[in-house]
């Protein structure tokens, strides 16, 4: 444990101190940040990514990510990607995957790509969602990235949302210790891949060669306390050896410690939690959020102003009405916000900005950022991956500068409680504003209806 909020037993991996961790809100600025990083790698540059459509475009200039990876390749960079690869139920995903389609191949085959790719189905129905990077493993200068960032082009947008069709979203980039954790776990993603031995499972000249696992645990880079934490599919990822200083995977077990983090640390909240989650799906962190508002916690949720559609879809169905009814009554405390955000066009429009991240703050003090939704796939069975970190410092400057974005003021002069109390405030008068056509919002945020999310169309637009 360190502070009140507690880390987790339950994960194959440690708590490590002596981290550098540099929160990167938003596509545009996270993506520049890796690729700076990818441009100044001297040894390898490995990832785990979800989606990527291959047209979209890297900040300043720098071409699409294949340009980017190639760049590193041909300096002699040992570049190495898993990419999912959906099925069955979940095949419709491959619209916005490079999940190795004849298209897909005879495009690495058209620029002689100089990459190695492993492309890895999930459990029936489920996803390879991880999207965590590392640049020169197990070198001195080794760093990592863990967020929820698509490489898309509605997720590649600046902070503030001025445009159509924006993605909310984080990563954190970490130094230190815990950088071995996810070097380890790209290690076991990539010698695990589903697809490595079938036909057209595989590209690249080290694409049949496994790695070996990390061997030392790298020296302090900062003050921060940091833990990674995963969703694992029971019986899908082999045993491994243990990380130092960590346990081994229980292949027939799983791995479940996000959620498990979540709930340790909802419980031990005494002043404020802000989760920004692009679902609150997750029963059993509606039950805790209740109990932490009965104990007077400030607790604000940031989620798309409309939900997926097949939640709306199935809105009306008998098994969801207990669930539904949980969440809903989460509206009756005062203490309690359901936010959403909508920027601005180029024309002068409001539109919605859609709430992707994956992260919680708790008492400025205490923050989980990374892959996991709050939905029953991300905490049982897909593959995820989040940070959680204990640094007062980083907490409090990641909380300034989201509510900054979504308040369009700086809460730096307020402490936790009051900075939620404004952005309680600032989104139920947003609200008022939107419902009556003034277009004279202050920042982005605007109070949801808890008792109608998730059942009816939250936001259309307004002039």
């Amino acid at each position: 444990m360190t502070g009140h909020i507690p880390f987790v037993d339950s994960g194959s991996y440690p708590v490590r101190p002596g981290n550098r961790v540099r929160p990167l809100v938003d596509g545009e600025p996270a993506f520049r940040r890796i690729c700076e990083a990818i441009a100044a790698a001297r040894r390898s540059v490995w990832a785990s990514i979800t989606f990527m459509w291959p047209g979209v475009q890297m900040p300043d200039g720098r071409g699409s990510p294949l340009d980017v990876f190639d760049a590193a390749a041909a300096r002699g960079v040992d570049v190495r990607l898993v990419f999912w690869r959906p099925h069955g139920a979940v095949d419709g995903f491959r619209t916005n995957a490079f999940w190795g389609s004849s298209e897909h191949v005879a495009q690495l085959e058209a620029r002689r790509s100089g990459v190695s790719i492993r492309w890895d189905q999930a459990a029936e129905g489920y996803a390879q969602h991880q999207k965590c990077w590392l640049i020169d493993a197990g070198e001195p200068g080794e760093v990592a990235f863990v967020g929820g960032i698509n490489l898309n082009p509605h997720s590649m947008v600046a902070p503030g949302h001025r445009g159509e069709g924006h993605n909310h979203d984080a990563y954190l980039e970490l130094a230190g210790p815990a950088a071995v954790d996810v070097h380890h776990n790209l290690v076991q993603r990539w010698n695990d891949a589903s697809e490595r031995d079938a036909p057209g499972g595989a590209w690249g000249r080290a694409a049949a060669a496994d790695l070996p696992f990390p061997a030392h645990v790298p020296q302090p880079r900062g003050d921060s306390v940091v833990q990674i934490q995963r969703t694992l599919a029971r019986g899908r990822h082999g045993p491994c050896p243990a990380t130092p200083g960590g346990r081994p995977f229980d292949a027939a077990a799983g791995e479940r410690s996000i959620l498990a983090q979540y709930r340790a640390a909802i419980g031990a909240a005494r002043r404020t939690i802000l989760i920004e989650n692009q679902f609150l799906e997750a029963a059993a962190v509606v039950e805790d959020l209740r109990a932490a508002l009965e104990r007077g916690v400030e607790v604000a949720v940031v989620v798309p102003c409309d939900p997926d559609p097949d939640l709306l879809a199935i809105s009306a169905r008998p098994e969801r009405a207990a669930f539904l009814a949980s969440r809903d009554a989460l509206g009756a405390f005062a203490n309690f916000a359901l936010v959403g955000l909508a920027g601005l066009t180029e024309d002068g429009r409001r539109t919605a900005v859609y709430v992707h991240d994956k992260l919680m703050l708790v008492d400025d003090a205490w923050a989980t950022v990374g892959s996991a939704n709050l939905h029953h796939y991300s905490l049982f069975a897909n593959a995820e991956i989040n940070a959680s970190v204990a640094d007062p410092a980083v907490v409090r400057a990641l909380r300034c500068e989201l509510l900054a974005e979504h308040l369009g003021e700086d809460t730096a002069p307020l402490d936790d409680r009051a900075a939620l109390r404004r952005l309680r405030a600032v989104a139920m008068e947003n609200r008022r504003r939107k419902d009556t056509g003034d277009p004279a919002w202050r920042g982005l945020a605007f109070a949801l209806e808890v008792g109608t999310y998730g059942r009816e169309p939250a936001f259309e637009g307004m002039g």
